[in-house]
C-alpha cells in the first residue's frame, strides 16, 4: 500500500471533522426539535388533544409516553403524584390506539390522559387518600367516575397527591409529603385537590378530576392558575370516593381552560342509582351549552361578606375582572346571597366520624398530627371511640340537615334579580408550605381562616367555577369565581368562557425547567400547648 501524503491526510482529517461537526449539529437540532415536539404535545389542552387524536395526528401511546417522561422529571420537584400508573397507562394507550386504528373511537376523550385525585377509587390500583392509614388499600371496584372515564377511552395515568383524607385546604398535610406550587415551589397549591391542580398547570396530564367539599377543586384552581368546576350537588356521582362530609362532597373537572371543563363534565355527569346523593337530570352537552350568548346576562356582585378583608392585589385583580365582565353582559350590580345561618357545618362532622370510627380505633397512629386531632376530637372519648354520641349532637346533626335541605330547595330564589354571581375565589394569596404546616400542627386554638370564599357554594349545592384572573407582584396566581342556580352549569361555563376569551390569563404557564432548584421547607416551631389551670 502506498504511503498517504501528509497534506492529503490533513485534508481527510479536516473533512472528517467537518462531517462530524455537521453530524453533531444535526443530532443537536434533532434533539431540540424532539424536545420542542414533546413540549408542544404535553401542552395540548384536552380539546386540542381530542381533535388531533380523532384526526390521527397523534397517538395515545405517544401522548402518554410524553407525559410519563415529563412526570419523571418534575415529580421529584413538585410531588404532584402518589402513584404513577406507568405500565397500566401505556397498556391502556396501546389498546386504545388499536381501536383508533380500526376507526373505533369511544368518544372525545379516547386516548387522552387523565389524573385522578387519590381519594377516587381505582380497581387494582391503590387509593390512599394521602394517609398512612390507607397506604396499602387497593379497591376492588372503580369509582363511578373512574368507570365512566375508562368507558369513554380516557387513559388514567396516575393518582394525585392531596391533603390527607381531604380534610384541609393546603395539600401540606399528607403522608406522602407536601405538594409544591409550580409558580412558587415554597408555596402551597391549596387543597385538598392540590396534586390535581399542579398536574394540570405543570403539563403532566391533559386534565384531572378532583373533589370539592369546602372548595377543594376551586381553591387549587385559583392558586395554580387553571380552571376548576364544582358542579351542582348530585350531578356527578360520588360513589367510590373516600368521603369527607357526604352531604357536601362534590366531584368535578380540573382543566387548562373552560372548554376542557365542559368537555370533561360531559363524561363525568350522569345518574347513579346506587349513590343516594345522585340526582336524575336531563343529559346535556356542556360544550354546546357553553356557547350560549352572555350579552343579556345580569351579573350580581355579592360584596358582603365575600369581599371583606381582601388582600389588596387580589382586590385589584378581581375588580379589573369585573370591569371586563361588565363589558360582556347586560348589567352588573351589587347583590346579596343568603347566609348559611341555621346550618352548622360542624354538626355534619358526624358524617366524617361515622366513616372514620373503626379506622381511627384501630389506626390512630396512622393519622397525621393535624388530621388525627380533628378526627379524634369529634368522638366522645379518645380512649373509646365507640361510645354513643350524646343526644344533643344527634339533634344538632338532624337540625343542620334540615337547614341544608331547605337552603338547597330555596337557593335558586336568590337569583331573581340577577342570573349569575362573580366574586374572588380566595381572599388571600397562597401561603408558604412552612406557614401552612406550622399552622396545621400548632396545638393552640386558632382563629378561623378567612382566605376561602368557596365553602358556602358547597352548602348551597350550586355550580361554581374558578378561572384565572391575574397575578400578584410576586407571581402568585389569583382566581375569579362565577356561580349560578342549580343545574345552570351551561350558563356558568358560558360566562367563564367569554371572560377567558376576553383575557390572556389562562395562557400563562409557570417557568419550569429540569434544572430548577426547589427550596427547602423550614418549619417554625409549634406553639406550646396551653397549660391547663390548676384543679
Amino acid at each position: 500500500m502506498s504511503e498517504i501524503d501528509r497534506r492529503d491526510f490533513i485534508k481527510m482529517g479536516a473533512a472528517a471533522g467537518a462531517l462530524a461537526s455537521v453530524s453533531m449539529a444535526n443530532a443537536a437540532a434533532d434533539m431540540a426539535a424532539q424536545d420542542g415536539d414533546q413540549a408542544a404535545l404535553v401542552a395540548l389542552t384536552l380539546t386540542e388533544a381530542s381533535r388531533k387524536m380523532q384526526s390521527h395526528q397523534i397517538t395515545s401511546v405517544a401522548l402518554t409516553q410524553a407525559y410519563l417522561d415529563r412526570i419523571k422529571i418534575y415529580q421529584p420537584k413538585l410531588n404532584a403524584f402518589i402513584t404513577v400508573m406507568h405500565d397500566d397507562a401505556l397498556a391502556q394507550a396501546k389498546a386504545l390506539d388499536a381501536e383508533a386504528k380500526a376507526g373505533k373511537f369511544r368518544g372525545p376523550l379516547h386516548g387522552l390522559v387523565i389524573v385522578l385525585k387519590d381519594n377516587i377509587d381505582t380497581a387494582g390500583t391503590r387509593t390512599t387518600a394521602a394517609s398512612q392509614v390507607f397506604d396499602d388499600r387497593i379497591p376492588d371496584e372503580d369509582a363511578f367516575v373512574t368507570a365512566r372515564l375508562k368507558a369513554a377511552g380516557a387513559v388514567i395515568i396516575g393518582k394525585a397527591n392531596m391533603h390527607e383524607f381531604a380534610m384541609g385546604h393546603t395539600s401540606s398535610a399528607t403522608y406522602f409529603g407536601p405538594v409544591r406550587n409550580p409558580w412558587a415551589p415554597d408555596h402551597t397549591p391549596a387543597g385538598s385537590s392540590g396534586g390535581c391542580g399542579v398536574a394540570v398547570i405543570a403539563d403532566l396530564c391533559n386534565a384531572a378530576v378532583g373533589t370539592d367539599t369546602g372548595g377543594s377543586v376551586r381553591m387549587p384552581a385559583a392558586y395554580c392558575s387553571m380552571v376548576g368546576l364544582k358542579p351542582t350537588y348530585g350531578l356527578v356521582s360520588i360513589r367510590g370516593i373516600v368521603p369527607l362530609t357526604y352531604s357536601l362532597d362534590h366531584c368535578g373537572p380540573m382543566t387548562k381552560n373552560v372548554e376542557d371543563a365542559a368537555l370533561l363534565l360531559n363524561t363525568l355527569a350522569g345518574y347513579d342509582k346506587y349513590d343516594v346523593a345522585s340526582v336524575e337530570h336531563a343529559k346535556e352537552n356542556y360544550t354546546q351549552s357553553m356557547k350560549q350568548p352572555v350579552a343579556k346576562l345580569r351579573v350580581g356582585i355579592p360584596r358582603a361578606p365575600y369581599f371583606d378583608k381582601l388582600e389588596p392585589q387580589t382586590e385589584a385583580a378581581v375588580e379589573a375582572a369585573i370591569t371586563v365582565i361588565s363589558g360582556l353582559v347586560a348589567s352588573t350590580k351589587d347583590c346579596h346571597l343568603p347566609g348559611t345561618g341555621g346550618f352548622n357545618r360542624i354538626s355534619l362532622n358526624g358524617e366524617t366520624q361515622a366513616y372514620h370510627e373503626e379506622l381511627y380505633r384501630h389506626n390512630r397512629g396512622g393519622y397525621s398530627i393535624a388530621i388525627g386531632r380533628g378526627i379524634g376530637g369529634g368522638f366522645t372519648s379518645l380512649d373509646n371511640v365507640t361510645d354513643e354520641p350524646c343526644s344533643e349532637k344527634l339533634i344538632d346533626y338532624i337540625r343542620s340537615n334540615w337547614a341544608l335541605i331547605k337552603l338547597r330547595k330555596t337557593i335558586d330564589d336568590a337569583f331573581t334579580d340577577f342570573d349569575l354571581v362573580v366574586l374572588p375565589t380566595m381572599r388571600l394569596l397562597a401561603p408558604t408550605i412552612a406557614e401552612s404546616i406550622s399552622r396545621e400542627e400548632d396545638p393552640k386554638p386558632r382563629e378561623p381562616e378567612i382566605d376561602n370564599n368557596c365553602t358556602p357554594f358547597d352548602i348551597f349545592g350550586i355550580p361554581a367555577i374558578s378561572v384565572p384572573c391575574g397575578f400578584s407582584s410576586t407571581g402568585l396566581p389569583i382566581g375569579l369565581m362565577i356561580a349560578g342556580p342549580r343545574f345552570q352549569e351551561g350558563r356558568v361555563l358560558a360566562l367563564a368562557h367569554a371572560y377567558e376569551q376576553a383575557t390572556q390569563w389562562h395562557t400563562k404557564k409557570p417557568a419550569l425547567s429540569p434544572e430548577m432548584v426547589i427550596p427547602p421547607i423550614t418549619k417554625k416551631a409549634a406553639s406550646p400547648a396551653a397549660t391547663p389551670p390548676p384543679a
